[in-house]
């Protein structure tokens, strides 16, 4: 198991590190891409560009511009806006991170419990009315897409039934700090929770559910039933855990996206200020600090999701833990 973790964690770094050169490369060293004349404005006279190539190390070996700009946004922290001047890229991104952890960590909280609900009670009951009724509602939810939900969510919630005692609760649309009001962060959470975790309850149910009834025919489960031991006990005690393993993958792949920007679509409808919207207006405008901060921190949530799944796998299935 150590073996394991410690090989991992060396991947986890290389992966990281390629990355990082991958991106800066593409932005900052792609022919015909100068930033330095993003920074001088339009029009700018040769010498001013010669200036700017100069302040900021665009005229050294692109190895030096590379540690240069890893050095800036990693260690020291004074990477700065190319849009913004002189506002900092990292407080950007640290300002931003709160409110798209809030969004994915309680939606994830949701859609797991709710996907794990789904799948085991449609397999519990695979071929009846219930099975069939929790499948259409999970197919219903699939199609639903986030930007729509969302905003038919805001018209009931905001609009049309508002003043109802239903949703008379509901505040306005933006971000509350945890730490200033829990109870007002809540609330202003639960709408967007719902939005983005609709969709995949409906996809985990029913992969968790095709895992299931798959699990069902295998061999161990046969010895189990041969034992004497009772569907519930076999259900939840053997077959749930192996089927576990394809829901912890999507999870991991799911999770580490939405945090690293894929919940953009939700951010936008619900007016969140989260890493995806920071990342979507620094895309319009080009803006490459930002750009490259933004992707790495990404990547990093990506690869990090990407190792507690092969940590997960290690605990769900012992035959991993050799390897």
């Amino acid at each position: 198991m150590l073996n394991t973790l410690i090989r991992r964690l060396i991947q986890m770094v290389f992966v990281m590190f390629g990355i990082s050169v991958i991106v800066f490369l593409i932005f900052f060293a792609t022919p015909g891409s100068d930033p330095s004349a993003r920074i001088a404005g339009r029009n700018a006279s040769p010498e001013v560009l010669a200036a700017v190539r100069k302040d900021f190390g665009f005229d050294r070996p692109i190895y030096v511009q590379y540690g240069l700009m890893m050095q800036r946004l990693l260690i020291t922290g004074d990477l700065t806006s190319f849009q913004n001047r002189g506002q900092k890229v990292l407080p950007q991104l640290v300002q931003a991170m709160p409110v798209t952890l809030s969004l994915v960590f309680g939606g994830a909280l949701l859609w797991v419990i709710g996907g794990i609900v789904v799948g085991v009670a449609a397999a519990a009951t695979k071929g009846s009315v219930i099975d069939r009724g929790l499948m259409i509602i999970g197919l219903i939810g699939i199609s639903m897409p986030v930007f729509w939900l969302g905003s038919v969510l805001n018209l009931i919630t905001q609009s049309r039934f508002h003043d109802t005692w239903m949703f008379s609760w509901v505040p306005a649309l933006g971000y509350k700090p945890l730490l200033e009001s829990p109870w007002e962060w809540f609330k202003t959470m639960l709408i967007p929770w719902i939005s983005l975790a609709v969709l995949y309850i409906g996809l985990y149910g029913r992969v968790l559910r095709a895992s299931l009834i798959e699990a069902n025919e295998e061999d161990y489960i046969r010895t189990a039933r041969s034992k004497g031991l009772t569907e519930t006990r076999i259900l939840f005690r053997h077959a749930l855990r192996t089927s576990l393993i394809t829901f912890v993958t999507l999870f991991g792949l799911d999770f580490g996206a939405l945090v690293g920007g894929g919940a953009l679509l939700t951010e936008v409808v619900f007016g969140l200020q989260g890493v995806g919207k920071l990342t979507y207006d620094s895309l319009k405008s080009l803006d490459l600090p930002v750009i490259l901060a933004s992707v790495i921190y990404a990547s990093f949530f990506v690869v990090g999701a990407n190792f507690v799944v092969d940590m997960a796998y290690a605990v769900l299935d012992p035959r991993v833990r050799g390897r």
